[in-house]
């Protein structure tokens, strides 16, 4: 089962598809107002015209809103699966370089990164989504070991968070440009580290 299924739709459309859409709206604009300790069912639900009992049925929680959120915004990194490793591993670099061109995106990461120093539950939220998208886009690399393209036992969410840190680090931290040039050199970086032997 997927984030999305844990925390969302049972069907692709209809009034199900449009409730999930409203409740992440409601959710992403009070993120992006900076707002997330004053998140509560009651006022996702007013802003997104629904009963409360709708979302504690569907989500259980603010907790498990953000997570759909921020599942929903992933949703549009591809999990690539090309047969090679190298290829697979720039695929998702460039994935992830495109989302967050997007201001709506950054600002929706930024917000959630801010609420995780000062709330607990923004830091579980935080802490959950990466882990589970982490562990998501952990099979190309399982798949890359049993084709020999690396050593046995190598450490696969070592080599998903080699290739994404960098990244991160520049969005969270030092603010630098996302310039196309970094995703192939995160992707070569940790291709070859992995080739190597390091997250053995």
């Amino acid at each position: 089962m997927t984030q999305q299924q844990a925390h969302g739709s049972v069907r692709p459309g209809g009034r199900t598809a449009r409730t999930r859409a409203a409740v992440l709206e409601a959710a992403r604009e009070r993120l992006g107002a900076g707002q997330y300790a004053e998140l509560t069912v009651e006022g996702l639900a007013a802003r997104a015209g629904v009963h409360p009992s709708t979302i504690r049925r569907r989500w259980g929680s603010v907790h498990g809103v953000v997570l759909d959120l921020f599942d929903h915004v992933a949703g549009e990194i591809s999990i690539p699966d090309t047969g090679s490793l190298h290829e697979d591993l720039r695929l998702l670099a460039e994935g992830i370089l495109t989302l967050y061109t997007s201001a709506q995106h950054r600002n929706t990461l930024f917000r959630m990164v801010a609420a995780a120093t000062a709330h607990p539950e923004g830091e579980r939220t935080v802490r959950d989504f990466f882990a589970a998208r982490t562990r998501q886009v952990s099979g190309m690399v399982r798949h890359a070991a049993a084709r020999g393209e690396i050593p046995p036992g190598t450490d696969v969410l070592a080599v998903i968070e080699a290739v994404s840190a960098p990244i991160y680090y520049r969005l969270l931290v030092s603010r630098q440009p996302l310039e196309p040039g970094v995703a192939r050199r995160t992707a070569d970086a940790a291709y070859h580290a992995a080739r190597a032997g390091a997250f053995a």
